[in-house]
């Protein structure tokens, strides 16, 4: 059992809210925020079912006065925030040339910059304490660009980017350490808000890109149905896993699929533990 301080964004379904119950479980001082409270009552009735006690605060990634009235009150109520999981985020499937501006700032805010903004609030603290672990729920589309989805793939190969140059001067020098989770399919609601992003968006627009993108939902529904995806609680397992040890990846993939799927980019530093030390004896 722990006494530990956890923090996690996005937790009103999906991995997110797994995660939260499985560190209930386990003793966690669970802080679980969402964007809107009202949907709050499917993460209340699991921790019912699991006997377990858990806080529920509102917290917007996207809003900074959002996230710095909320950290900071968890702060005064706890006295500390040892764990952040950054796990709030959205799926989009739209070209480049089919997408707004608007939609391409919606992506980046809240992928990116709600990581960003979690990170800043909650770094000082852990600095201070000379402890701490910040955990970005990235993707294999943060390492492997993909069809119609590179507005999205640019958000997590940015997460990516993020995680590691913290990590190659924050982590050896105030020993908070940073982990980049990567999995491939999830079977939640986020596939099927993506895709559902194109219906509220005009649907699929009639141009050239309109039989490629068929091709893609096609196959990408086919390849569901024979490559099983992972359900949210088994990739909160790999979550909270990484959380417990001492010396944690700077990476990790969560299944077998995404290992293969990324191979060519990981194989030489699964981890990216010897490239965080390659960048430290280069440049520091």
């Amino acid at each position: 059992m722990t006494n530990k301080t956890v923090l996690i964004t996005g937790t009103s379904t999906g991995l997110g809210l797994e995660t939260a119950i499985l560190m209930a479980k386990k003793g966690y001082n669970v802080y679980a925020t969402m964007r809107n409270l009202d949907k709050q009552n499917i993460l209340l009735n699991a921790a019912k079912s699991a006997k377990v006690a858990l806080q529920i605060k509102q917290l917007d990634v996207t809003d900074s006065n959002s996230v710095t009235h909320t950290v900071n009150e968890i702060l005064l109520e706890a006295g500390t925030i040892d764990i952040l999981i950054n796990n709030a985020g959205a799926g989009f499937v739209r070209s480049t040339e089919q997408a707004t501006e608007e939609e391409m700032m919606w992506q980046l805010n809240l992928n990116l910059m709600g990581v960003m903004r979690m990170t800043k609030a909650v770094l000082p603290t852990m600095r201070e304490q000379r402890s701490g672990h910040i955990i970005n729920i990235s993707s294999v589309g943060g390492l492997v660009g993909q069809p119609f989805n590179e507005i999205y793939c640019a958000t997590k190969f940015g997460v990516e980017g993020y995680t590691e140059a913290l990590a190659s001067y924050v982590q050896p020098h105030f020993n908070v350490k940073f982990t980049a989770i990567e999995p491939a399919g999830i079977s939640s609601e986020f596939s099927n808000s993506a895709f559902a992003q194109i219906t509220s968006t005009g649907g699929i627009l009639e141009d050239e890109y309109k039989p490629l993108l068929e091709s893609y939902i096609n196959g990408f529904q086919e390849r569901s149905k024979t490559n099983k995806a992972q359900t949210p609680a088994e990739v909160a397992e790999v979550v909270v896993a990484v959380s417990e040890m001492n010396e944690p990846p700077i990476r990790i993939r969560t299944s077998d699929f995404a290992e293969t799927f990324t191979q060519l980019k990981t194989q030489a530093d699964p981890d990216g533990k010897l490239l965080q030390e390659q960048v430290r004896q280069l440049i520091q």
